[in-house]
């Protein structure tokens, strides 16, 4: 174990990415804890997170992978806290085997990603790609492009129902849906919303909305098979996790017409092959993982994340204990 240097303050914190414009919040909230507060980016390199995680009491990360090798070099660690929801890059069964504790911040943004799910799904509706390549490009048409539907009376999927999509869905009813079935067997819905299965939403729905966090068990969810249920004339959105969705199934299924379109912030490798043919295609609206953001939003992540930290210093469980 690593030991302090005469005068030190007793604990370390390190985070493993950095990105943010200012961590005033963390270095305030950590020293008043005793602890000091170091941002050292590994740049998902493996080997600089082995030398970087030694001697730290609480690690930070938001992107860079945390698999066993880098949690058994964690002599010291209390912790691993997440800057954000998804914890599937760190190794949750190795952490908890040390008995190092993994939380997350799964409520933040909550306004931010249902906003960029409905914003998503409107670029597709109206096809904006399509008719802003055509602006863009000096053509003018007022005519028919290619066939756009309206929402009202139609069928709204969610497969999820926790903090976001429930806010999707408050930001959707405006659209006039006429049902909406929900995937979750862990939520209570509100009145008016159908409980269905995976399958029955792939059939029915017109607007499919992804919530779910990525595990073995939801990798590429939405497969071709699923893909095949689907109606010519539904959409998909997701904004939660990249590998639910079978990107080269998805991509078969939009140019042979099997499904309307695609809105997707998110990917299963990231950034994903600029080459991919998806972003060939004029029924996708993409966006860079940028769901989550707005200044609020931001500046909320890096408090509570900091705030998860102090607590685990100060030997209080986290509200948030994803590995327990």
């Amino acid at each position: 174990m690593n030991e302090r240097r005469a005068g030190a303050l007793p604990y370390r914190v390190v985070a493993l990415d950095d990105g943010y414009a200012s961590y005033d919040q963390e270095i305030r909230l950590l020293g008043e804890a005793g602890a000091s507060f170091e941002v050292q980016p590994c740049r998902a390199q493996e080997e600089a997170a082995l030398r970087t995680v030694r001697g730290a009491d609480v690690v930070l990360v938001r992107e860079s992978p945390i698999p066993r090798r880098v949690i058994d070099a964690m002599d010291r660690c209390k912790a691993i806290v997440r800057y954000g929801i998804g914890v599937d890059n760190i190794d949750l069964v190795a952490a908890r085997e040390r008995g190092i504790v993994v939380a997350n911040v799964p409520d933040y943004g909550t306004d931010e990603v249902s906003t960029q799910t409905v914003a998503l799904a409107l670029s597709v509706v109206r096809r904006l790609q399509l008719h802003d390549a055509e602006v863009r490009s000096g053509r003018w048409s007022t005519g028919v492009l290619k066939p756009m539907y309206r929402l009202r009376g139609r069928t709204l999927g969610l497969i999820g129902f926790g903090r976001i999509a429930r806010m999707t869905h408050e930001k959707f009813a405006g659209f006039g849906f006429g049902r909406v079935l929900v995937n979750d067997p862990h939520a209570e819905l509100p009145p008016g919303l159908e409980a269905a299965s995976v399958d029955d939403i792939c059939r029915e729905v017109d607007m499919l909305s992804l919530h779910v966090p990525l595990t073995a068990q939801t990798r590429h969810l939405i497969d071709a098979r699923r893909l095949a249920l689907m109606r010519p004339t539904a959409i998909l959105v997701n904004t939660s996790r990249g590998g639910l969705v079978d990107l080269d199934a998805l991509h078969c299924a939009l140019t042979e017409g099997r499904i309307l379109g695609a809105g997707l912030d998110v990917f299963e490798q990231e950034p994903p092959d600029p080459a991919h043919p998806i972003f060939a295609l004029d029924n996708v609206a993409v966006s860079n993982h940028i769901g989550w953001y707005s200044e609020e939003a931001m500046r909320e992540l890096q408090r509570k994340t900091a705030e998860e930290a102090v607590r685990i210093l100060r030997g209080e469980p986290p509200r948030h204990w994803v590995n327990r």
